[in-house]
């Protein structure tokens, strides 16, 4: 195959091993800085003319850059998702759907590019509605995605210990600079999503730099005795480790890692969610993947009860309604329990985070509702003396 293949013929290729022949092929979406495309493909088996529909994802990217992180981050992503597609989701329950892999390749070739491919099942075939970029989701396809998420998370929670974390992929950074080892036998993300402090402290360097904003001096400003800020303790606390123990060891699961009503599909009803875009999923705690949903595709008022939200805002009905179901089933698919206390203490770290990165990044959702929670969070007695007692005790 050539070091820069159609998706043609790369779509040919992977049939022919599955006695199937490509019929049509519509390029659908052109990948993050044109490292590739995603196609709908129909093909059909010898003998039939009955045509079925899958989706070709195709990576093909420009040669690795030394210390370039965001290109190093995205190359690793396609990877993990590819491990993710081939070796993890076969293992899911048919209540946790995903797309399956008919077939894939990882090739490196030697003018340092590389071709990523994965034929997938197409989704849209039983969950015809695209959250696309509609902001939000409705009340149902909300329950829905928390349904599938309490589903994901629980069925990792009692799994993860048995993964083999030496083959966890590192922050990309750490990963490329690895000497002796080949980064293609690595698994999912060591530490799940792509907003965690180890990778964007770029962005984090530029936020402690801006006197305008509140959350320069509230998440990045130190304490006398103590030289980490609240944003770095709450980074330490939410880190997974490949070694030894960590705060949240007892909890962490795989999580999806980009959760936001762009990366799943519906039922006609709403009812039933099937999430897409596993390129960021690793080991975390569930409640990571919730910040970002709520902030990204709940409506609003699925969280207050005023949509006028004031300054500082403690957890209202709507939000604990939504958090309640999704630990209630979280509880029961992971057969564990998760003190309600300590699930809602790790949910207000988790916004923290996530705030965080918005703050440093750039702010888009429910902007209002995550500031004002994280101000009541940040500012209640004693919440962050819990935070550094909970990351020394371990």
């Amino acid at each position: 195959m050539p070091s820069s293949p159609s998706a043609t013929d790369t779509a040919k290729a992977l049939l022919a091993k599955k006695a199937l022949h490509l019929q049509s092929l519509e390029v659908i979406q052109s990948l993050w800085a044109g490292y590739g495309q995603i196609c709908r493909l129909t093909a059909t088996t010898d003998g039939t003319q009955d045509a079925q529909s899958y989706i070709l994802k195709l990576i093909t990217p420009p040669p690795t850059q030394a210390n370039d992180e965001g290109h190093s981050r995205k190359i690793l992503s396609y990877q993990a998702e590819q491990y993710f597609y081939s070796h993890l989701a076969p293992q899911l329950p048919p209540s946790v759907p995903v797309a399956k892999c008919l077939d894939s390749i990882n090739e490196h070739h030697p003018d340092g590019t590389s071709t990523t491919a994965m034929i997938l099942s197409d989704l849209k075939q039983e969950y015809p509605v695209a959250g696309e970029k509609r902001n939000v989701l409705s009340s149902i396809q909300v329950n829905a995605a928390l349904d599938w998420l309490s589903g994901f998370h629980g069925f990792w929670w009692a799994r993860v210990a048995d993964m083999d974390h030496s083959l966890l992929l590192l922050p990309p950074l750490e990963e490329v600079q690895h000497d002796g080892h080949d980064a293609s036998k690595k698994t999912v993300w060591l530490n799940g999503g792509y907003t965690y402090l180890a990778t964007r402290r770029k962005e984090y360097d530029i936020l402690v730099e801006d006197e305008e904003s509140e959350w320069s001096i509230a998440l990045t400003s130190t304490t006398k005795g103590d030289d980490r800020s609240i944003a770095e303790i709450v980074a330490a606390f939410l880190t997974p480790r490949s070694t030894g123990s960590a705060p949240i060891v007892r909890y962490q699961t795989l999580i999806h890692g980009d959760v936001k009503s762009e990366n799943l599909f519906t039922s006609k009803s709403g009812d039933e969610v099937a999430f897409y875009d596993f390129q960021y999923t690793g080991l975390g705690l569930g409640v990571c993947d919730l910040a970002k949903l709520f902030t990204c595709s709940v409506p609003l008022n699925m969280l207050v009860t005023n949509t006028n939200v004031p300054h500082k805002l403690s957890m209202q009905d709507g939000e604990k309604h939504l958090l309640a179901r999704y630990w209630t089933r979280l509880e029961h698919v992971g057969e564990q329990k998760y003190n309600w206390d300590e699930f809602v203490f790790h949910w207000e770290i988790a916004l923290v985070d996530w705030l965080r990165f918005q703050a440093s990044w750039g702010f888009w959702g429910n902007t209002e509702w995550l500031e004002a929670r994280v101000r009541h969070i940040i500012s209640a007695p004693d919440w962050s003396k819990k935070l550094r007692e909970s990351l020394s005790a371990e």
